[in-house]
């Protein structure tokens, strides 16, 4: 299994929320998905990133099929690329 973060930094706290509430949406609608998580800061410290993202994956070729993924590109790519100042991600394997 292949676990893939990402680590977002919005441009409001509404955007924040609506950024979560997207990303929760993935659920059903990308059908590669093996798990998602989805959570927000609770600290607001300097070095706090707003939104969280953990989807699960079975293996790269389902991470590169998710990259090209309609609804990820067209709804939820389209919204964090026009309201995320900046991410962080690490995409790696589980297990041994």
């Amino acid at each position: 299994m292949l676990k893939h973060v990402v680590c977002f930094k919005m441009d409001s706290a509404e955007n924040a929320d609506e950024a979560a509430r997207l990303l929760k949406s993935m659920q059903g609608n990308v059908p590669m998905l093996r798990g998602l998580e989805v959570g927000r800061d609770i600290l607001g410290s300097a070095r706090s990133y707003d939104v969280y993202l953990g989807v699960l994956l079975e293996n790269r070729a389902a991470l590169e099929a998710y990259q090209r993924d309609p609804y990820h590109c067209n709804t939820v790519q389209t919204f964090m690329h026009a309201h995320a100042l900046s991410s962080v991600s690490v995409d790696c394997m589980l297990g041994d």
